[in-house]
Order: structure tokens, then sequence, then C-alpha cells
């Protein structure tokens, strides 16, 4: 499974859209994923990475496995 955290901002005039996704939201995106993973009939989770897909003004920045559940962006 990909999990994907997408961003926006019209300008990068104060730093780009992947920014955004600091460690704090980075947690709340991994317990998201865990308690969606949990309500699902697995026997064996699936593996799983999480991407983030930031939106700069007109350029689109695909950043696969951008964290993973120790690490950051």
């Amino acid at each position: 499974f990909v999990f994907v955290e997408v961003r926006l901002r019209q300008t990068s005039r104060f730093g780009g859209a992947a920014i955004t996704v600091n460690i704090a939201k980075q947690k709340r995106l991994i317990r998201a994923a865990q308690c969606w993973l949990q309500a699902q009939p697995f026997r064996v989770w699936p593996a799983c990475r999480f991407d983030v897909v930031a939106i700069d003004g007109e350029r689109i920045h695909w950043i696969p496995h951008a964290f993973g559940l120790g690490g950051t962006l």
C-alpha cells in the first residue's frame, strides 16, 4: 500500500510544499495509516510506504518513500 500526502502552495516564496510535512504531520499520518490497517481484515500487514506529492505553483514533485516509521522527509 502507498499512503500519499498531497501538499499545495501557490508559490515557494516561504518554502516549498514538501517542507510542510514536518515530523508532527508525519506522526499523524503514520497513526492514521496504522488505524486504517488495524481496521482491515489482514492476517499480516502488507508492505507500506509513505509518499509526498508537493505542488508548488505549476511544479509537481513526487517524493516516493518520503518518510517511514522512523525516518523523516
